[in-house]
């Protein structure tokens, strides 16, 4: 799993999270919302990355679904930051296609894996 393309795309998300919410506070964006969005953004890959040294299949999927809610959470702040004139349309597609195609990478991989147990 140490090269996956969920690993991969989901450090990336952290990372682009983490840029943008640069971006924000340089703005002057709610400190609280931008903590927020850094906190659940960069938990997604946080969990995926941690899920590698899981002590079986239950803890691996455990860190899935944590990522998976840690997702989900950041789609939310994304939405209250576009319809708050916060972020651009553009920034926000980007954002939530990324949020959208996580989850799908996600979901798949905890349905798989619960099958396996």
């Amino acid at each position: 799993m140490s090269n996956s393309v969920l690993r991969l795309k989901s450090k990336e998300f952290s990372k682009n999270i983490v840029f943008l919410c640069r971006e924000l506070k340089k703005n002057g964006v709610e400190s609280a919302l931008v903590n927020q969005l850094i906190r659940s953004g960069t938990s997604v890959g946080a969990n995926v990355h941690e899920a590698q040294y899981a002590q079986g299949t239950k803890d691996f999927i455990s860190k899935f679904e944590i990522a998976l809610k840690e997702c989900n959470e950041s789609e939310f702040w994304l939405e209250l930051l576009s319809e708050v004139n916060s972020i651009s349309k553009e920034d926000f597609e980007i954002f939530h296609k990324e949020c959208i195609e996580l989850r799908r990478m996600l979901v798949s991989s905890v349905v798989t894996l619960k099958k396996k147990l």
